[in-house]
């Protein structure tokens, strides 16, 4: 059943993570809401600045950004009502994960193109 994606840190650099991420996730027929403050549109999607401008729910969001600016999104999120959360590599920490839990988060600390069943390098 394909679900409302929000991608934390969307690139629109093929080569990284968070583009594939849009790439893999679209592919599956997902929603994907790519959020980035810096671009207007990534992968012919509108992009936002943050979870709490986008209309409407958001199913899961996957982190592509530092744990330090994990820490300051979280908020949003949570207050988005947006419950699953994955922590992809280099965008986990300790505190960040722990974070997550305190707001009551269901955290997952894996790569998050992996868990949908596809490979990141055919991206």
């Amino acid at each position: 059943m394909p679900r409302t994606i929000a991608v934390i840190g969307a690139s629109p650099d093929r080569h990284k993570y968070g583009n594939k991420a849009v790439r893999a996730f679209r592919d599956r027929g997902d929603t994907v809401i790519p959020i980035n403050p810096k671009e207007p549109e990534i992968e012919g999607l509108k992009a936002y600045v943050s979870v709490l401008d986008v209309p409407g729910a958001i199913d899961m969001a996957t982190m592509y950004v530092a744990p330090a600016v994990g820490l300051r999104v979280l908020d949003e999120i949570a207050k988005k009502g947006i419950r699953e959360v994955w922590f992809n590599p280099g965008a986990d920490s300790p505190e960040v994960v722990e974070r997550a839990r305190e707001l009551g988060l269901d955290a997952i600390v894996a790569c998050s193109i992996v868990g949908i069943g596809k490979s990141p390098a055919a991206y």
